[in-house]
């Protein structure tokens, strides 16, 4: 292919070809998560048109365009040829602050040029254009070459009405991505629910089991519609984070847009479960829902509250597990639950912190923790872990036990398991050997199965 003249400009879309995401809708979870307050007044700037809502929330919203994901392919082709002469110009919907912004940030564009006003400006035949979205049809028409950022089947497409100088993958969004998002693996944690029908002696009922599995079914869908909210709402943090950045909506493999129909589409499916199963669960799981929210935009920024909220969120599975099957929790069943799971809430923030610590930063993104809380974190961690074998020897010296468990001496063989899961547990967050969720790498890993298999069988024997 010859070269092309440098009078002769390629125009570059900013969203979803520069950039796997829209800009837009970007800006507007950044404004979300700053001032959810001035999301009220957007409709009464709709009526100026769409141009006089972007040019508003890009000027309230403070949106970090450091970790955007690029496509990096293409930025290196783009280096390539401004290197040999090449005039590159921006395309953006507007007088976009951040395309100036993404702009001064990468160092190469000559121009940032209105997409509406690219034909007007070079003509036709005057410019090559780069896009992506099937709207950019009439671009490609006008455009002398075409550079198509892509699957095969649509730069085949392209090729039917322009010259296609070059094509560029981009991310696909599958079911795959979609499992991945939702956290499927995430769901092990609403077995909890199952606890009290379990504990009690009615898991082999039918109607019971029935109602748990339907109870269970609600918790994932509501808790994947959170999943999927949490990640548009902490997408800084998580570009900024060694493993977290690979997450479908940080990496630009599934847009904001998606995320956000996918959420009230599987939130829908929870609620009608939760209906099917009773007013008391519905309850319950509202009350999840309510708390995961307040989580997400509020308490996790909060020191030392993130981490009773997620013990808490645990403890309410338990509790939603009874309001599903009519049996109430014990004391003894809710205090284990929130010594246990404020311990590993501790582990969750201390790996976090200790990555953080690892990458240089004194404290942790979008947390409320600074690297010289880490010895004060192992602290409370333990201690919480420790009080969960305390919790449990007072239960199994007691009437509630003894009445349950007709030979209950075994029971005493729970402690020092217990003991050594949690003091294994803590030994490996130390050595920064623990993934992000301390629930998930338990049940990876093949000590802890050992343990927890050893926890049943002294169950079924003390039965």
């Amino acid at each position: 292919m010859n070269s092309i003249p440098d009078s002769v400009p390629l125009c570059i879309d900013l969203d979803g070809t520069l950039t796997s995401v829209d800009t837009l809708h970007e800006a507007l979870l950044s404004l979300a998560r700053q001032a959810p307050a001035a999301l009220l007044l957007l409709p009464l700037r709709r009526r100026h048109g769409i141009t006089s809502v972007r040019n508003d929330v890009e000027a309230r919203a403070r949106l970090d365009t450091t970790h955007l994901p690029f496509n990096q392919p293409l930025l290196v082709w783009l280096r390539a040829e401004r290197a040999k002469g090449r005039r590159l110009v921006l395309l953006s919907a507007g007088d976009s602050r951040i395309a100036a912004q993404i702009a001064g940030q990468l160092g190469l564009f000559d121009q940032i040029v209105d997409r509406a006003r690219v034909i007007g400006q070079f003509g036709e035949r005057g410019f090559d254009y780069a896009g992506s979205k099937p709207a950019g049809e009439a671009m490609w028409r006008a455009a002398r070459r075409a550079i198509v950022v892509g699957s095969g089947t649509q730069a085949a497409r392209v090729g039917r009405i322009a010259e296609v100088e070059r094509v560029f993958g981009c991310a696909a969004s599958g079911p795959r991505v979609w499992i991945k998002a939702m956290r499927l693996h995430q769901w092990v944690k609403n077995m909890l629910i199952f606890v009290p029908a379990l504990l009690a002696h009615k898991i082999l009922e039918p109607a019971i089991f029935l109602e748990c599995v339907a109870a269970f079914l609600a918790f994932g869908l509501c808790a994947s519609s959170v999943y999927l909210v949490n990640d548009l709402l902490d997408l800084g943090a998580d570009r900024q984070h060694p493993r977290k950045h690979k997450r479908p909506f940080a990496s630009g493999e599934l847009s904001a847009r998606s995320g956000l129909f996918g959420a009230c589409v599987l939130l829908g499916g929870s609620a009608l479960l939760a209906g099917w199963v009773g007013g008391r669960f519905a309850a319950v799981l509202g009350g999840y829902y309510a708390l995961t929210w307040a989580y997400s935009l509020r308490l996790k920024r909060a020191a030392l509250v993130d981490v009773m909220t997620l013990a808490g969120l645990y403890t309410i599975r338990i509790i939603a597990g009874a309001a599903a099957t009519g049996i109430a929790p014990s004391f003894w069943l809710l205090a284990f639950s929130v010594f246990i799971f404020l311990s590993l809430g501790f582990v969750k923030r201390y790996t976090e912190l200790d990555d953080s610590r690892e990458a240089g930063k004194a404290d942790s993104a979008g947390r409320g923790y600074q690297a010289t809380d880490l010895p004060l974190l192992m602290t409370l961690g333990v201690t919480s872990g420790y009080c969960t074998v305390v919790v449990m020897a007072l239960y199994i010296n007691s009437t509630d036990s003894q009445a349950l468990y007709r030979h209950n001496q075994p029971l005493w063989l729970v402690c020092p398991l217990l003991l050594y899961w949690i003091s294994r547990i803590w030994l490996l967050t130390t050595r920064n050997q623990m993934l992000d969720d301390p629930v998930v790498f338990a049940l990876r890993d093949r000590l802890s199965l050992v343990v927890l298999g050893l926890l049943g069988l002294i169950m079924l024997i003390s039965i």
